[in-house]
């Protein structure tokens, strides 16, 4: 456990813990403590406590002392002069033509630097602005670009409720906040009904999400199948809030809605599937059964099993049975055979078709030559086929003619030299 102190430097800013070391200051108190940015001017939210370990995420820094008269003044000498480098800036902004929008400056606590904040669409190049403000203030610049929710905390407003902003009067951290949130508190989903000054979703969204899903867990869903007081009926509508159930009963050839309490609506659960029967679900068998199913089982096993050529002949099958058809000797424990085509029927097959031959009469040649001259040598196609080949064939040729020196006296004729000369 260590003893530690919560401060704030900004009005609703994020809590910072302290380490107070000899000294105990009270809820709202002002000391003087040493951050990553300098020594800072800070307002005590919470007195001196005690935390786990777990909770610190770095190492505590230490109050240097409890703010005095004299620091008091220079933290509002500050201020004054946060207002006077606020509209220099933004003159030095319409110097360089910038597209940004300063929204807040701040002088440290020791004057040491001086932060200006600001907002704009994309990035912005102001190095330029930067020797300016430099140049004027004679102290160290830095220059922040911040979201339109950090700049609605910092400028305050009213809300659409209106109340003063939550982020501008206590909310410490932004929390997430999502569309779905809207939908589940049966909200308009208007943008304008459900954004807030900065136009983003409003964050007190956020606040009853929780209690949504609780009480929605416990109700039925819409369009289900409910039993009430009154009779089975179908889920119409819910009211997280009232914890009421409407529910639309059939009377007769018309239909009601009612509203009834979430505790006397009750769900109707569904028919259970029905599961393949396992093993353990199975009847139980008789001692003396399980035990004859047993020795069978084992006799079984411990019999050898005899050669393939002398184990037992199977009975016929049905099919087998049913056919009175002859069927050839098989030997015991064999295949069904393979049917071999016998050479001697081969032989016998062929004698007796040229036996046939023989016996058919001669047909004369004056018979033969009418049925040639019948049956076409080719099909239409093809003979189609061969007359255009022919025809290409015949287009391609190019006739050889000899070359006379005397039909070609006027053109010049280049000989390739095959001998080189050598002489110089």
């Amino acid at each position: 456990m260590v003893k530690v102190i919560g401060v704030r430097f900004q009005n609703a800013g994020k809590l910072y813990f302290f380490d107070p070391g000899s000294y105990w200051p009270t809820a709202g108190d002002f000391v003087i403590v040493e951050t990553t940015r300098g020594v800072e001017f800070g307002e005590v939210v919470t007195g001196v406590k005690e935390i786990a370990d777990d909770q610190l995420t770095a190492p505590l820094k230490q109050v240097i002392r409890i703010a005095n008269v004299q620091d008091v003044q220079h933290a509002r000498d500050n201020e004054r002069a946060e207002k006077e480098a606020y509209g220099i800036c933004q003159q030095k902004i319409a110097d360089h033509k910038l597209d940004m929008k300063l929204v807040s400056v701040e002088y440290t606590f020791d004057n040491s630097k001086i932060l200006f904040y600001f907002t704009a669409n994309g990035r912005v190049d102001f190095r330029a602005l930067v020797k300016d403000l430099a140049s004027v203030f004679k102290t160290r610049i830095e220059l922040r670009q911040i979201g339109v929710r950090d700049e609605a905390k910092m400028l305050g407003g009213l809300g659409p409720c209106g109340r003063p902003i939550c982020c501008g009067t206590f909310l410490g951290d932004f929390q997430p906040v999502s569309i779905k949130m809207a939908k589940e508190q049966n909200l308009s989903l208007n943008p304008t009904k459900i954004s807030g000054v900065c136009g983003r979703l409003m964050c007190c969204l956020k606040y009853e999400q929780e209690n949504y899903e609780q009480i929605r867990k416990k109700m039925p869903k819409v369009g289900k199948e409910v039993v009430t007081p009154e009779g089975t009926g179908v889920v119409w509508e819910l009211n997280v809030i009232k914890e009421t159930v409407r529910v639309r009963l059939q009377k007769g050839d018309s239909s009601e809605l009612k509203d009834f309490p979430m505790g006397e609506v009750q769900r109707i659960n569904a028919p259970q599937a029905v599961r393949p029967a396992r093993e353990e679900d199975a009847p139980e068998m008789p001692e003396a059964q399980e035990a004859a199913a047993s020795e069978s089982t084992e006799n079984r096993r411990g019999q050898a099993r005899p050669p393939r050529g002398n184990r037992p002949e199977r009975g016929a099958r049905k099919e087998e049975q049913a056919t009175d058809k002859p069927k050839e000797s098989r030997t015991p424990g064999l295949g069904k055979p393979v049917m071999r085509e016998n050479p001697k029927r081969r032989k016998e097959a062929a004698a007796q078709e040229t036996q046939a031959q023989a016996e058919q009469p001669a047909t004369p040649p004056e018979e033969k030559a009418a049925v040639q001259e019948r049956k076409p040598v080719a099909s239409p196609w093809q003979q189609a086929v061969a007359q255009a080949l022919r025809a290409a064939q015949e287009d391609e040729r190019i006739e050889e003619k000899t070359i006379r020196v005397e039909d070609h006296e006027d053109t010049f004729l280049f000989v390739e030299e095959t001998e080189e000369d050598d002489t110089i």
